[in-house]
């Protein structure tokens, strides 16, 4: 076997003149080795990777690897943490374990024990599998075991006549403290766009948006919920003593070594306040136009709108439909040194380096219409303006395109023939929408399907024309994939999420449409015959490559 000495040189991974700073007389001795880690002349991770080359394993690094949390459940944490190990897979009858000392035969040995399954090794780096044991053994354990605290706590508490952390929120006790923090950081790893927290008659439900579907993850007990509440309106700096309206807020956390916003709002409903947390995490979000998944027809027409020095370009869609990440993926195709760019957003969602970013504050009477008077004289080249809601915010928006400025906006739609028609029903007057409005963008998110597990459907040509999908008859049927479901994506078939598109042009045809007041139906009609590709349309041309399924289409897509 190679020493580790002859390993590291071998990798390039330790020069060659430092050898003489090894012991003397035994070059393979760990020790030695270690000593030059902790001197900085190697790091830990080149260090592990040489051990795993000396007994010719695979390295893994755990911070990007799709750990299977059903294989992290199989072994208690204790031996985890013991032997540092963690299982991160469990492959056929299986289980991969990531191993600090690869030949450390008893942590194999326990695991094997505590699994009731054969054992296969991977070398990891210590902190990194450090790391990684607190992040996956820390929330349904930890959880359970401060839900059963709190119960014994509250239950102690009544019995002496007190109530557990409402009569003083500014004194909650620490479990109610690591419960929320828990819930957040816990979120925020399984990658959720949204924590609900939602009393109910008998207890505390915590559900996630996980790729837009929501997922029940907790229920504690009823007594905690005005701790709780009480705790994130602190943190979110909103009126612990309001319950009757909602309220909003905002809070910053730090995970992973990153800090992350989260937009809170509170609602009253009949079993208390329902909180609902956005977390805004731009940390894995690149802005690169093409990485919105755009057909070539669709951002070939995008790109040439934006790259205009004037006009209007809206966003439409629902909440939750990724128009946020679009109009910010463009702005960062937009801004240069050389121009002024400036936004006006309630709130600031992403914070962006070179650009101007205006936070709407109503009670101070810095509205989006007031704003945007201001900023008007500010000299700007772009505009980004959060949401267009009200006839004053679109007047004045819809002037500043037609007066030499690129105005970038969302707005709530079904479809894009639908904001021309939303435009004139706020008041605005038909000619001016048809001038200012150069582009409109309609989209939705659907689940991208799990590249591991996805397989191929068995739809029959008769299904396929049933749904209306488009295909060549005289042609081998398309090939359609379907979810299975797999440990990568906690067998849900599905992993991560993709637009779906529908981007209009606003011609001249659109245009005279627009102002004799024609319906949307009558507009759209029109831009599909010029070559827009209607939502649905993009639905399935991109099930059609098999990046998502026919059901995940219909689902988001009427």
């Amino acid at each position: 076997m190679a020493t580790l000495t002859e390993i590291l040189i071998l990798h390039g991974l330790l020069p060659i003149e430092v050898l003489d700073t090894l012991m003397a007389g035994d070059p393979a001795d760990e020790t030695a080795v270690r000593a030059l880690v902790a001197e900085g002349v190697i790091s830990e991770a080149q260090f592990a990777k040489a051990r795993a080359a000396q007994v010719n394993l695979p390295f893994v690094e755990l911070t990007d690897y799709p750990v299977d949390r059903l294989a992290v459940a199989l072994v208690p944490v204790s031996v985890c943490r013991r032997h540092e190990v963690l299982p991160i897979l469990i492959d056929g009858n299986r289980l991969v374990l990531a191993m600090v000392d690869p030949g450390n035969v008893f942590a194999v040995d326990d695991v094997r024990a505590a699994s009731g399954m054969r054992v296969t090794q991977v070398v990891a780096e210590r902190a990194d599998l450090l790391a990684a044991v607190s992040r996956y053994h820390r929330a349904d354990g930890e959880l359970s075991d401060l839900t059963s605290t709190l119960e014994e706590e509250n239950a102690a508490a009544a019995a002496e006549g007190a109530t557990f952390g409402v009569s003083d929120p500014a004194e909650i006790d620490a479990p109610i403290v690591r419960f929320v923090n828990l819930l957040v950081s816990q979120a925020i790893q399984d990658l959720a766009s949204d924590i609900h927290i939602e009393p109910g008659e008998h207890s505390l439900r915590v559900r996630y948006r996980i790729d837009g579907v929501l997922h029940e993850m907790q229920t504690a007990p009823k007594s905690i919920q005005n701790g709780v509440i009480s705790r994130l309106k602190i943190m979110s700096d909103i009126d612990i003593a309001e319950r009757r309206k909602p309220q909003d807020g905002r809070m910053t956390v730090r995970h992973a070594g990153r800090q992350i916003d989260l937009r809170v709002a509170t609602l009253p409903t009949v079993w208390g306040e329902k909180v609902v947390m956005r977390i805004l995490d731009n940390s894995n979000t690149t802005l690169d136009v093409r990485a919105l998944a755009l057909l070539e027809r669709n951002f070939e027409a995008y790109q040439t709108s934006y790259s205009k020095p004037y006009g209007m370009i809206l966003i439409t869609g629902p909440t939750g439909s990724g128009k946020s990440t679009t109009l910010y993926t463009t702005l960062g195709a937009v801004a240069r040194p050389e121009i002024n760019v400036i936004t006006v957003e309630d709130p600031v969602e992403y914070r962006m380096a070179g650009i101007n970013q205006v936070q709407v504050n109503v009670k101070a009477g810095l509205t989006f219409a007031s704003a945007l008077r201001s900023i008007l004289r500010s000299d700007p080249d772009v505009v980004l303006l959060g949401e267009i809601r009200d006839h004053e915010t679109a007047q004045i928006a819809i002037e500043a395109s037609l007066t030499g400025h690129l105005v970038l906006s969302t707005l709530h739609t079904n479809d894009a023939p639908s904001a021309i028609t939303r435009l004139t029903e706020m008041g605005i007057e038909p000619f001016l929408v048809g001038s200012a409005l150069d582009c409109v963008v309609a989209q939705r998110l659907a689940r991208r399907l799990c590249d591991k597990c996805k397989a191929p459907s068995a739809l029959t040509a008769a299904d396929l024309t049933r749904l209306r999908f488009a295909f060549d008859p005289a042609q081998p049927l398309p090939t359609i994939y379907e979810p299975v479901g797999c440990t990568q994506c906690s067998k849900t078939g599905y992993r991560g999420r993709i637009a779906v598109h529908e981007v209009m042009t606003v011609t001249e045809e659109i245009e005279r449409l627009a102002v004799a007041r024609s319906s949307s139906a009558e507009i759209a009609r029109v831009a599909r015959d010029q070559g827009m590709i209607t939502l649905r349309e993009d639905g399935w041309a991109k099930a059609r490559l098999g990046l998502t399924s026919i059901e995940e289409i219909l689902r988001v897509v009427a």
